[in-house]
């Protein structure tokens, strides 16, 4: 876990996050909360024909929260609604430890990197908030 926290680009995710603003012209949002720990966030998804053209996300949370939803924002904008879907679930099965192809790693590109926190139980949920908010959206 320690690698997590110094590397560059989970931190850059964190301190500076590219999707982490108020949305105009939404056609989806929903409200995601860790009541376990406080984090809360909204996220919002501009989807045009089936494609997530614009992702974004407010709110407030621990590193691991804030990055994982930058991460996932980065992650589906330009993919279709059943991608963005199928990352999620991928997602979702790296944070409960399930194993996964080496391929799915590739597809789940910065994403992986979160993958040693399926060993701390109590940051799990930080992990997941976002992709679960996601996957209530869609």
């Amino acid at each position: 876990m320690g690698n997590l926290y110094s590397s560059a680009s989970f931190m850059e995710h964190n301190s500076h996050p590219d999707y982490k603003y108020q949305m105009d012209n939404a056609t989806h949002t929903h409200d995601g909360v860790n009541p376990s720990c406080g984090d809360e966030l909204t996220l919002s998804l501009r989807v045009e024909n089936g494609v997530i053209e614009e992702a974004a996300f407010t709110g407030h949370g621990c590193a691991i929260s804030q990055a994982s939803a930058d991460i996932m924002a980065d992650l589906i904008t330009g993919e279709t609604v059943e991608e963005a879907k199928r990352l999620s679930e991928l997602f979702l099965a790296m944070i409960r430890g399930e194993e996964l192809s080496s391929e799915d790693y590739e597809d789940l590109d910065e994403a992986a990197q979160l993958k040693d926190i399926s060993h701390m139980p109590a940051r799990v949920k930080c992990a997941e908030l976002a992709w679960r908010t996601l996957d209530g959206m869609l």
